[in-house]
């Protein structure tokens, strides 16, 4: 699986506790704000493995 697959998977995966949390659950705006930071550092990841590739191509 690749990166942006894992992506995807992962705000696949927390619909269900955005869905919770708008109805009042706080636990579920726990996990939702774990997930971000997931997200966040899965960007970064992805950003720069990008700007590798990018680099790596404009050298050749």
């Amino acid at each position: 699986m690749n990166r942006f697959d894992e992506l995807k998977t992962l705000v696949d995966g927390s619909e269900a506790d955005f869905s919770k949390f708008q109805d009042g659950n706080s636990a579920a705006g726990t996990r939702v704000r774990k997930v971000m930071l997931e997200l966040r550092n899965l960007a970064n990841t992805i950003r720069k493995e990008v700007q590798e590739e990018k680099n790596r191509r404009k050298a050749s």
